[in-house]
């Protein structure tokens, strides 16, 4: 009733009689006792309804998204004769404790370990006309020699030529020399490596270097890409991984003398390959068909992950295991014929739906699919389960190999699983259909296009659009989520290429003409909070540094779950010191904060600005924590 008095005030100025007696407030009344009704009765929904309601408008709830991350397969000894593969499919996962089960990964495809014998040797330098060659034979190196100029240059390269291309391999390269003069920082060298793909060069991953740089005698594993070829250099056919001099990060000091090399030689010791996290099923035998229109099967394992593989659906006639038919998936029988051998699969319900009979209105029955004899054995092929944010393990979390797999001593996964994101749940799916409604699969306003994008991509944490400046140009922001289990650096905040390129082939087919998207991530903002603080008497130092330095994290973090709301920091908002010092100040175990210093930096460089109350982000920026510095001082 105050809510249709105020509208009556504002539509109907010339209606000033309100009291109870009054007709017009009778109605009123009426109304609102029944709207008071209706609101009653909708509260008392279940669940079940809800679910009901959403399948009527065609809604779908979205399927959980699996992570997938490299793992890298480590031999027992050298592969030196025949190349060892490693079968697509291969299980691994996390160890498994007493409170968590193991999340377990399945390779993507099959990976060969290949011999990589050294069989030739070349230095190169900047202005050098070109390679030079190396004696090398059987026994190694024959004569001592340089592996950059004297003085080192950037630019400089000292190349290893392979018997055969060892794509996606982990090469050890064994080194015996050492440096005459001052050598460099052993733990940040100015020394890259780089292979061949067939037409530039490409970034090696190192993850151990023994010689500091070519300082010393030891041992170094270089990962080379998926992608590597031969090529011929120096009149040298072989497949090509390269050293090559850069210039040194600042503060840090650069060669001044060549290393001199007396032995090299290369080794294949592992493999690495994707893994995502999901178990493929081959076959799942279901209920027998009645011979009825309309009928549902349930599927005893999910959520199907439709996207991963293209679930088929076979029936055979009842008796006959070995006469099976094929029948295809479709979005919907709305396209369906009384002989279309079609299905519908409800990924998240674990459903198999088959064509229903509709009765047309002069009183025929039409058949939107084909149906199966009574008694026949249906069974769905080639689908995969599992998926969710339990799959963003951190690096070095999967170190158990669940596949009986011959002269392999380990894995390991070198970078954390990112892209897994949880199924869509009931409250999501009811607040994503009025825009379903709304938007009929167009993208128009604001909410349609960051609707549409995460169900497109369900592994984005946020999505954000946001006018570009120019007539029909819009710029979509992306956040994924991170791997779960670590703080939120820069490099989590990144999205995959796979993920940008999903996103933009949907906004493609549902955009206006004339509209122009552009997606890409935020601009992240690094922000340094150093502070000094004094911990109660009855709290450790420590413990309080650890517990500060954690709300920080949390505080000024870009995803779900941290941010001043718990929903991430918002788009735009800047950052004030007395926010962050009323944020220390509510730490368990602090006194007193004394002293508190914001500092914008560069998280990608490192570079610190100055000293701010205030920093100001403009509207498609986010901020990102960037090494705190906390002094806690005990009371005595």
């Amino acid at each position: 009733m105050d809510e249709a008095r105020r509208l009556i005030a504002r539509r109907c100025p010339e209606w000033t009689d309100h009291n109870p007696s009054e007709p017009g407030s009778t109605l009123l009344e009426a109304f609102a006792m029944m709207a008071d009704q209706i609101i009653h009765r909708l509260n008392q929904v279940p669940d079940r309804l809800y679910v009901k309601f959403l399948d009527l408008i065609g809604l779908r709830m979205v399927p959980p998204a699996p992570a997938r991350t490299p793992v890298t397969f480590w031999s027992t000894s050298a592969v030196t004769e025949a190349p060892l593969v490693v079968r697509g499919g291969t299980r691994v996962g996390t160890l498994r404790t007493e409170t968590e089960e193991a999340v377990t990964f399945g390779t993507d495809h099959d990976a060969s370990m290949v011999p990589g014998r050294l069989t030739h040797v070349l230095t190169h330098g900047p202005d050098d006309d070109g390679p030079l060659d190396r004696e090398f034979g059987p026994q190694g190196v024959r004569v001592p020699f340089a592996a950059f100029g004297a003085p080192p240059r950037h630019g400089d390269a000292l190349l290893l030529g392979l018997e055969k291309a060892v794509p996606g391999c982990a090469v050890r390269v064994g080194f015996d020399g050492r440096i005459d003069g001052v050598g460099v920082d052993p733990g940040a060298p100015p020394l890259v490596w780089e292979a061949w793909d067939g037409s530039v060069w490409s970034g090696c991953d190192v993850s151990t270097d023994g010689t500091g740089g070519l300082n010393r005698a030891g041992d170094i594993v270089v990962h080379v890409p998926e992608a590597h070829d031969t090529a011929v250099l120096g009149g040298r056919t072989a497949a090509w991984l390269r050293a090559r001099v850069v210039e040194p990060a600042d503060g840090l000091p650069g060669y001044t003398s060549s290393p001199v090399v007396h032995g090299l030689s290369t080794v294949t010791v592992g493999v690495t390959v994707t893994a995502t996290n999901v178990e493929v099923v081959d076959r799942e035998y279901l209920d027998d068909a009645e011979g009825v229109p309309g009928q549902r099967f349930a599927v005893p394992r999910g959520p199907v992950l439709a996207p991963y593989g293209e679930p088929v659906l076979e029936i055979a006639p009842r008796g006959d295991d070995t006469e099976w038919e094929t029948w295809t998936r479709v979005d919907d029988f709305a396209g369906s014929g009384p002989r279309d051998r079609h299905f519908v699969l409800d990924a998240m319900a674990r459903e198999v739906h088959l064509g229903p009979a509709v009765r047309e209105p002069d009183g025929t029955l039409r058949r939107y699919g084909a149906v199966p004899p009574d008694g026949a054995a249906v069974r769905l092929r080639r689908f995969a389960v599992g998926g969710g944010a339990r799959g963003n393990v951190a690096a070095g979390a999967v170190r158990s190999l669940l596949s009986s797999l011959p002269f392999v001593a380990g894995v390991e996964n070198r970078a954390p699983g990112r892209g897994g994101a949880d199924g869509e749940t009931l409250a999501e799916a009811v607040a994503r259909a009025p825009l379903m409604l709304r938007s009929s699969s167009r993208a128009v306003t604001a909410e349609d296009f960051e609707s549409l994008a995460q169900q497109a991509a369900p592994e984005l944490a946020r999505v954000r659009l946001m006018p570009d400046g120019e007539p029909g140009a819009v710029r979509l922001l992306v956040v994924p989520a991170a791997p779960a289990g670590e703080r939120v650096r820069l490099e989590h905040l990144v999205p995959a290429r796979k993920t940008l390129d999903r996103v933009a082939a949907r906004l493609d087919e549902v955009r206006l003409v004339g509209t122009r998207v552009m997606i890409e991530p935020p601009l992240y903002r690094g922000v340094t909070v150093v502070c000094r603080m004094t911990a109660h008497h009855r709290a450790t130092g420590d413990r309080v540094r650890k517990d500060a330095e954690e709300a920080l994290y949390r505080f000024l973090d870009p995803l779900p779950g941290g941010g001043p709301n718990g929903t991430g920091w918002p788009f735009g908002r800047p950052v004030q010191v007395g926010e962050i010092f009323a944020l220390l100040q509510r730490v368990p175990g602090v006194d007193l904060v004394d002293d508190v210093r914001l500092f914008a930096a560069n998280p990608v460089t490192g570079e610190r600005g100055q000293e701010s109350r205030r920093i100001d982000l403009p509207p498609n920026s986010l901020v990102v924590s960037y090494d705190h510095h906390i002094r806690v001082e005990e009371r005595r």
